[in-house]
């Protein structure tokens, strides 16, 4: 799956990124952080031009991880670690400053991170089974029959 890029692949990672972060996040500010929805929007907004800077990089940041796991074998769980491994690292420093940036209190800033990161034990895997299929949908090369 290492395929080289191309404007699919960076068509892919935007829409991935961009679509799964708005969805999860508002969620999470929502429902677990206490945000109010007008916090929660003005975040959300903020996070689009700042996910569409950052989806390329992630997804080769990603790929690099899955490239690395793979030396330990070639099974899901392994894919599973480093989906997690990649998303934690990745995201949880960019979705603090996005939360900073639009006014929110530094508890809630370390209840969303710390939210984030607990749910991104299964956000991660989530994400990056959700970027494999954009990049099917997308037909990026190597991810597509």
């Amino acid at each position: 799956m290492n395929a080289p890029f191309g404007i699919r692949h960076a068509a892919a990672d935007t829409f991935a990124m961009v679509v799964f972060c708005f969805i999860t996040g508002m969620c999470i500010e929502v429902f677990i952080s206490e945000m109010t929805l007008e916090q929660s929007l003005a975040s959300r907004l903020l996070s689009i031009p700042v996910n569409i800077v950052i989806a390329l990089p992630y997804g080769f940041y990603r790929d690099a991880f899955l490239r690395l796991g793979r030396r330990f074998g070639d099974n899901p769980l392994i894919r599973n670690v480093c989906d997690l491994m990649a998303y934690v690292s990745f995201q949880s420093p960019v979705y603090a400053g996005i939360l900073w940036s639009v006014g929110a209190t530094t508890e809630q800033i370390i209840t969303a991170v710390t939210s984030n990161i607990l749910i991104s034990c299964g956000l991660g895997v989530v994400y990056g089974h959700f970027l494999d299929i954009c990049r099917r949908w997308f037909r990026v090369p190597g991810y597509y029959a």
